[in-house]
């Protein structure tokens, strides 16, 4: 395992400078060499790593945004309140149902296997869209309209609503008895339960914090460690409403800024640090999970679904942003900003097929190929679009 994590720190910093080197974004080279380099390439990294990937590449995504969350003011989350409401929503069920029902034409799927592929597809990644837009943030990029807090705001939430549903459409097909109308309210329940995790707790290490003299790395370690049981309490209350955990994650870092400004600073700057390493990882072990074997088995058909969705997807952004003093270009950037998928594709692609979904190889192929489509061209375009679309 020591060895394999060598290849991939030592590589994967090599291959991040040469694309950056060349004007691309070093993620695009980072996902290909764990392609490469992974049990569906040459095979290079030792099994041990493979099993615990999933829980390093938690660990990474809940350092971005722990990150995220001590970047963003109250004043910049106020201004972008109401169209992340509507962004975090609208376009995922538009690109959701348009999938769904694409499926039962071109695939011969029923709808509720339509819903399962729709909502693996639909979620936008986080690990892809944070990175490029807090950069953004910290560079003054897109400030007018606080365009990349509007984009880190409502793909956070985004997800919830995409694994929320999937979710029930999985519980649809192995015939329970599924109560849909409970099962959509307790996304803002989930979400209301998951922020105020976040807010309680961060409120408690700021009084420790003031009461106790810490040093901000050993902060930082706390923060991270909290930040990581999150993610693994039990996943229901009462087996019926789900903790939006990641969303806590933020809001813990959001109420350390509000509430210390300057210690939330310096602790950003200690994450940025360790985000040195957890990007490496992150995008090397995602890149290492993608078997394009399978993801070629879904052929052209495959890939008019997931474009036909995206187009649903940016109808939504816009129908989100429609009324709002976003100018056209900054709404264009919207839509590109919200096309990356990597993340939850990687993570529960496959869970499908290993519960016995008819079909669940081709819904595990196309997952596979929407993110070997649009990680790279949507890290792509969200890095060249900013400088024509956003103001500076």
């Amino acid at each position: 395992m020591a060895t394999s994590l060598a290849i991939i720190i030592l590589l994967g910093f090599l291959v991040n400078k040469l694309f950056e080197k060349i004007k691309l974004p070093g993620l695009l080279g980072m996902l290909i060499l764990g392609i490469v380099v992974g049990k569906y390439g040459f095979n290079v990294l030792d099994d041990s790593i493979m099993n615990v990937s999933e829980e390093l590449r938690k660990i990474a995504l809940i350092i971005i945004l722990l990150r995220a969350g001590l970047g963003i003011s109250k004043e910049k989350l106020t201004s972008v309140g109401k169209i992340a409401i509507k962004m975090s929503c609208i376009p995922g069920l538009i690109e959701g149902f348009v999938i769904a029902v694409l499926s039962m034409v071109l695939l011969d799927f029923s709808f509720i296997q339509g819903g399962i592929l729709g909502f693996i597809i639909a979620a936008v990644s986080p690990a892809v869209v944070v990175p490029h837009m807090l950069k953004f943030i910290e560079k003054g990029v897109g400030r007018k309209n606080n365009i990349p807090v509007l984009i880190l705001a409502s793909a956070s939430i985004d997800d919830v609503f995409a694994i929320t549903i999937f979710s029930t459409f999985i519980g649809l097909y192995g015939g329970k008895q599924v109560n849909v109308f409970m099962q959509i309210l307790n996304i803002p329940i989930s979400i209301v339960i998951g922020v105020g995790l976040g807010i309680v707790t961060g409120l408690l290490l700021i009084k420790i914090f003031r009461k106790y003299s810490i040093r901000d790395t050993e902060k930082v370690l706390i923060i991270l460690s909290i930040s990581i049981i999150f993610t693994t309490l039990e996943t229901k209350l009462d087996g019926k409403i789900e903790i939006a955990a990641l969303l806590g994650v933020m809001a813990l870092g959001f109420i350390i800024l509000e509430k210390s400004t300057e210690k939330a600073k310096r602790l950003a700057s200690k994450f940025n640090k360790i985000w040195v390493l957890a990007e490496i990882l992150l995008f090397v072990l995602v890149g290492a999970e993608v078997n394009i074997n399978v993801a070629f088995d879904s052929g052209v058909t495959g890939l008019i679904i997931i474009v036909i969705g995206l187009i649903g997807r940016s109808i939504g952004v816009l129908l989100s942003t429609m009324g709002t003093k976003l100018n056209f270009k900054e709404r264009i950037f919207c839509i590109i900003a919200y096309t990356p998928k990597a993340t939850v594709q990687a993570a529960i692609g496959a869970t499908p097929l290993a519960l016995g979904v008819t079909s669940g190889d081709v819904i595990l192929a196309i997952a596979v190929l929407s993110i070997l489509v649009t990680a790279p061209l949507g890290a792509i375009g969200i890095k060249l679009s900013a400088k024509k679309l956003l103001d500076s």
